[in-house]
């Protein structure tokens, strides 16, 4: 999944860089908090699709998601320090959704390849979107705790989440076909990010 990389995107770029305009930052507030809210639900579907150490570890990772203050909660105060509103799905975010309960659909080797394509990277990917509205955008200690706290927590989700895949003994291809479907959702919706560039600006 090399070519799916995403802190290779240009969005991500972009981010990094500082040149994200404050409504691009509410913008992408406003579509990642639905990935934010589906996690927990998709974590607990996949937990009943497996047993034994698996499960376990897929229970793990849930209860890091949801132990007060939730990773929802905690996402929510960046969403509100960038003035995020209550908006529709994008068409991209809705397509992002359906990938998560398509590889759900598929059973417990797509899915946790699909978990893990997103994860494999969460850790760079927080630690960089941190590092950037720390220096560049002026976050607050509440928008940043988020992406902190996912810098940390993102290195055991992975490592659980590969070890719970390899104890399913996975066939090769299952776990190629988890992973494409998510990864290519995700490079969607950043695209998504860069063609709505020219429409948002600065509030």
């Amino acid at each position: 999944m090399r070519d799916r990389w995403l802190l290779d995107h240009p969005f991500y770029r972009r981010w990094e860089a500082g040149e994200l305009t404050r409504a691009e930052l509410t913008s992408y507030a406003e579509q990642y908090g639905f990935f934010e809210a589906l996690l927990p639900a998709f974590l607990a579907a996949l937990s009943g699709q497996l047993d034994g150490a698996a499960r376990e570890l897929v229970e793990a990772n849930l209860a890091d998601e949801v132990t007060p203050p939730s990773h929802l909660e905690l996402f929510e105060r960046f969403a509100r320090h960038y003035g995020a509103r209550d908006v529709p799905a994008s068409p991209a975010m809705s397509r992002l959704l359906d990938a998560y309960a398509s590889v759900l659909d598929r059973g417990p080797v797509c899915a946790l390849a699909g978990l893990l394509a997103y994860e494999s990277q969460g850790a760079p990917i927080a630690d960089s979107k941190g590092s950037g509205l720390a220096t560049n955008y002026g976050a607050s200690e509440d928008a940043l705790e988020f992406w902190r706290e996912h810098g940390t927590t993102e290195v055991d989700h992975a490592a659980w989440t590969f070890d719970a895949l390899a104890a399913l003994d996975p066939d090769p291809d299952e776990v190629a076909e988890g992973a494409r479907l998510v990864g290519d959702a995700w490079w969607s919706f950043l695209d998504e990010r860069e063609l709505l560039r020219g429409e948002l600006t600065s509030a």
